[in-house]
């Protein structure tokens, strides 16, 4: 079995390869489990699609730390991927951050990260965004990295400076980050293609870029990026807004008509559900440990 120790270290690895690792967002553990059944090699727990679908709210900061351990240690238990967490601004100062990063690590996070948003913090792609100052940040970062048990997890720093100061700003907090010992860079909301293009050769660290369907980042194809040097292309929501989508049809169906049959262009098949739960596994499990006599 792979340990927690060797999982993280085998990730760190294959991040700094910096050839552009294509990782989806989960918002609940089955959503976790389809993206590994895909096979997709990490998967991100994103703070918006924990929000968006499990309080119906938009992503503004209205989850705390206890929240995001619960889902991840429900993530956890449910894939053994290697785990990317969202954990918005480390829900206060740096002392926060520190305890963050302590329940995080229990919980099975592999890579954590922290933005430089103020609190209540906003998503990435909505306007009305501000950020904490530089020094404030660092010594997040710097709480983060010394609070880690494991100096295989990774500690990822965000940036949202480019919409609030303009992207030379969040290329010197950027070099400030990782100068405070954060392992991945990410620079939200990143609009030029020019700065795309040239933002990895400006870092030592590998960086994450974020392609948000519909937001504000131009869409980028995982090869093109990966020949740029991006260490991870994330789609923090794919799954959430396919997910509705999903939904919408199905249900659009079912009010339409009165009925919804096994339809493999609307639903999944009952047997499909089962299979992605294990089902079979505890089938099995409850015939060996089902009493003899």
């Amino acid at each position: 079995m792979t340990t927690s120790a060797t999982r993280r270290a085998a990730f760190r690895a294959k991040v700094n390869q910096r050839q552009g690792l294509l990782v989806p967002g989960a918002f609940n553990a089955m959503s976790a489990r389809v993206i590994e059944d895909a096979g997709f090699e990490a998967i991100y727990i994103t703070g918006a699609g924990v929000t968006n679908m499990s309080l119906g709210l938009p992503d503004l900061g209205f989850i705390g730390l206890a929240e995001v351990a619960e889902h991840t240690a429900r993530i956890r238990d449910a894939v053994a991927l290697p785990l990317i967490v969202d954990a918005d601004t480390g829900f206060g100062n740096a002392l926060n951050v520190r305890q963050t990063v302590r329940v995080l690590e229990r919980s099975g996070a592999d890579v954590i990260q922290f933005e430089d948003q103020v609190m209540p913090k906003k998503c990435g792609h909505f306007s009305g965004k501000e950020v904490v100052g530089t020094s404030e940040m660092v010594g997040k970062i710097r709480a983060a990295v010394d609070a880690r048990e494991d100096g295989n997890l990774q500690i990822m720093a965000r940036t949202d400076a480019a919409a609030v100061h303009g992207i030379e700003d969040a290329i010197e907090r950027g070099h400030r980050f990782i100068e405070a010992g954060a392992d991945i860079l990410f620079i939200e909301a990143t609009e030029s293609l020019a700065d795309i293009e040239r933002l990895p050769s400006l870092f030592d660290a590998p960086q994450l870029i974020n392609l948000v369907i519909g937001g504000k980042t131009p869409v980028q194809s995982r090869d093109a990026l990966a020949k740029l040097g991006y260490g991870i292309v994330l789609y923090a929501n794919a799954a959430l807004q396919g997910a509705v989508l999903g939904m919408q049809r199905a249900l659009g169906t079912l009010k339409s008509n009165g009925r919804l049959d096994e339809d493999a262009t609307l639903v999944a098949p009952f047997s499909e559900r089962q299979r992605l739960v294990n089902k079979p596994l505890y089938d099995r499990l409850d015939r060996e440990y089902a009493a003899k006599d």
